[in-house]
């Protein structure tokens, strides 16, 4: 980084660190001055232009009471070589710019290419169940087939689920912590980061050093929905937190999808919630393809030339919708009823690749076994190393041939039975 983009970065945080300044507030002088070192050194006529009306703020500002705050949280920042991106900044994402609340700086890991990127939100609860991970895969996995990011908040559960989903496809995925970048949380999905840093992006507007704290998690599902044009309810239950980003997406001017579920079942009394007060019903990435339409369009067109390797979203053709001729039911010869459906064979279970390396075969097999296993269940089992069996489950999962639950357990992708049992 040179001196100038030092300087507005140490500008950008004096406005973190002012007393009463929150993102909310710094947004009109970010918009009036174009730059957060233009509007701390003219912090004296804030009052003036009408930019605050707190006499106190302009004070603070001016007595640099943020100064401890914003030198501690460079330092940091340098010493760790922390990526960063200032609200000023070209690279910074226009979407978040349009938000009442953007961060005026954001921490990253990875390529930040995707923030030009159309980006699609699926969110959902952390303890979830086979429907909603097998939702969140589907739909993920379509969106980035298509060339959709996807966007969640790299919790256990769905968003997990959304992640891998997203890293199968060209569109990719980003991950938007609730914790400083140089935290490591969730522990369970450090296999995870791993692989979105290399091939996807983590975000934070959180300091070095900053736990994840519940407070912090409302706040940061303001950018994980701010980033996309939509948000996807893959599940949740009535108080999930997953209802926050939905709340958040509204007011920001998003879209807002829902994946239904049975009725009376409590993990997605959320989702049906939202489908009753307005939301999308959705369940498969072409519903979403098709709902985005023009604002996918808009998006496109405001792509840079400079951005070759974008592939476009592959959007389903508008037409309307036909109705499906009536036909008879078929009667058995001589009767009056109707010829009871046949039985649906069983399904049977897919044969593993055959390039699959040992290790994940052997993995496999056990869980094929036991049906479902926990992570140190498997280690024993096989007497390897812990890491050595997590990057393997790691990739059986980029490959939907198993599945990871909460508490480190594992089942076969398609079991959708094992782990209640």
């Amino acid at each position: 980084m040179n001196a100038a983009a030092d300087k507005e970065f140490f500008a950008c945080l004096a406005l973190r660190h002012c007393p009463g300044l929150g993102p909310r507030r710094a947004l009109p002088l970010l918009t009036h001055y174009g730059s957060a070192y233009a509007a701390v050194q003219d912090a004296e006529n804030w009052r003036r232009l009408g930019l605050v009306r707190e006499a106190d703020l302009v004070r603070a500002c001016r007595a640099e009471a943020w100064r401890s705050g914003a030198e501690e949280e460079f330092r940091a920042a340098r010493s760790l070589g922390l990526n960063r991106l200032c609200w000023g900044d070209a690279a910074y994402p226009e979407s978040l710019r349009q938000i009442p609340d953007p961060p005026v700086v954001l921490y990253f890991a990875g390529d930040a290419g995707l923030l030009r990127n159309p980006a699609v939100a699926v969110v959902g609860a952390r303890e979830c169940t086979n429907l909603g991970l097998a939702s969140a895969e589907r739909i993920s996995s379509g969106l980035s087939a298509a060339g959709l990011t996807v966007v969640s908040g790299l919790a256990v559960g769905i968003d997990r689920q959304a992640h891998l989903g997203g890293l199968s496809g060209p569109g990719s995925s980003i991950a938007v912590l609730g914790a400083g970048l140089d935290q490591d949380y969730p522990p369970q999905n450090g296999d995870l980061r791993k692989v979105l840093e290399a091939r996807g992006l983590v975000l934070s507007e959180f300091a070095p050093g900053a736990p994840p704290r519940p407070g912090n998690f409302p706040v940061r599902n303001r950018i994980i929905s701010g980033l996309s044009l939509g948000v996807v309810v893959a599940e949740a239950a009535r108080k999930s937190g997953s209802l926050i980003t939905a709340r958040l997406a509204l007011e920001q001017g998003r879209e807002v999808f829902a994946v239904p579920g049975p009725l009376g079942q409590p993990a997605f009394v959320g989702c049906n919630d939202l489908i009753r007060q307005g939301a999308c019903l959705v369940d498969k990435a072409e519903d979403i393809l098709e709902s985005l339409r023009f604002a996918l369009r808009l998006s496109l067109e405001d792509l840079s030339p400079a951005t070759p390797d974008f592939q476009a979203p592959d959007l389903p053709p508008a037409r309307p919708p036909q109705e499906e001729p009536l036909r008879p039911v078929p009667r058995a010869a001589g009767k009056g009823k109707a010829k009871a459906a046949p039985k649906p064979r069983p399904r049977p279970e897919p044969e593993p690749p055959a390039d699959l390396p040992p290790l994940e075969r052997d993995l496999l097999g056990l869980l094929r076994r036991d049906r479902k296993a926990h992570i140190d269940t498997l280690c024993r089992e096989l007497d390897r190393p812990s890491a050595e069996v997590g990057s393997a489950l790691l990739l059986l999962e980029m490959k939907s041939l198993v599945r990871q639950w909460p508490g480190m357990c594992y089942t076969l992708f398609e079991d959708e039975e094992a782990y209640g049992n």
